[in-house]
């Protein structure tokens, strides 16, 4: 019989000292973000009066003023939050759609295709990603202009159809740790490089496939940097400017309506991570390098 294993006692020292200090830093990161939820639902006096208290005082107003709050923004005439909504969600759709597809073609031909110059090219790719976005912020933002896009929401989300070093790296070390006698098996029934790619590898990669979209929304979600730069009319803007707009429009913006504006635009990237994190964890950590 194989020897008893030793079975990890909960009161290890170790383990309790861990999980404390996991605690204290999940609890670091959820305070401000329940902070702003907290304030969201209050009084104008109360947001501002600077009293530590979560709910408003009393209680039972919390249900009443968070609906208050929340209304004046979404029907504020002079910030259009639903136009807003609606060019970030087109932006994000066509973005993600774009990102997938192409790192996920271009990871197939660093994983699986052997090609003469392949290590070099994607070392060369992966310095890409010292490469921080003010630094091409000029010659992009020339390039968009003599293309005529300036203006336009798509400086936005075109680049995304050509990949991103990342999301390739992350593609490609998934890939790799899928058996190459799939591949070899597939060949014999006739399949070639994109009969593989769209009834094996494709398949097999739905979790890192998830990642990088979950990665890539979030990003173009909160991108704020991108629309500044190349978007010049109000009707274009995305939420995030439609939120700078918000808090900038007047010297005194009632703390508990900015608050309900950021839970408003930062609600629906929580939601989807809550959602997703089963295959968010999957597709990190599911990837291997056996090439």
């Amino acid at each position: 019989m194989p020897p008893a294993m030793t079975r990890r006692s909960p009161h290890n020292p170790r383990a309790l000292l861990a999980f404390t200090l996991l605690c204290v830093a999940a609890a670091a990161f959820l305070t401000p973000m329940v902070w702003m939820l907290a304030t969201s639902i209050k009084p104008e006096v109360q947001a501002t009066g600077g009293t530590l208290s979560l709910l408003p005082d009393p209680p039972t107003l919390a249900p009443a003023q968070a609906a208050d709050n929340y209304s004046a923004v979404w029907t504020d005439e002079s910030i259009d939050f639903p136009l807003y909504l609606r060019n970030t969600l087109i932006v994000a759709a066509l973005s993600v759609t774009g990102m997938v597809l192409s790192s996920a073609v271009a990871a197939y031909g660093f994983s699986r295709i052997r090609w003469r110059g392949r290590g070099i090219t994607f070392a060369v790719m992966l310095a890409t990603m010292m490469i921080p976005f003010p630094v091409l912020m000029a010659p992009l933002f020339m390039l968009f202009s003599w293309l005529g896009w300036i203006g336009s929401l798509k400086p936005l989300w075109v680049p995304a159809w050509f990949g991103a070093a990342f999301n390739i790296f992350l593609l490609r070390q998934f890939y790799m740790g899928i058996p190459r006698e799939l591949d070899e098996a597939a060949r014999i029934d006739g399949c070639g490089h994109w009969g593989i790619f769209w009834r094996i590898i494709l398949p097999l990669s739905r979790p890192a496939l998830a990642v990088v979209a979950l990665f890539h929304f979030m990003y173009v979600w909160n991108d704020f940097l991108a629309p500044m730069v190349f978007i010049q009319h109000r009707d274009q803007f995305t939420l995030a400017l439609g939120l700078q707009l918000f808090q900038s429009k007047s010297g005194n913006t009632p703390w508990n309506l900015l608050m309900a504006a950021s839970t408003m635009v930062a609600a629906p990237v929580l939601l989807l991570f809550i959602m997703t994190q089963r295959t968010f964890i999957q597709g990190i950590t599911g990837g291997g390098d056996k090439e």
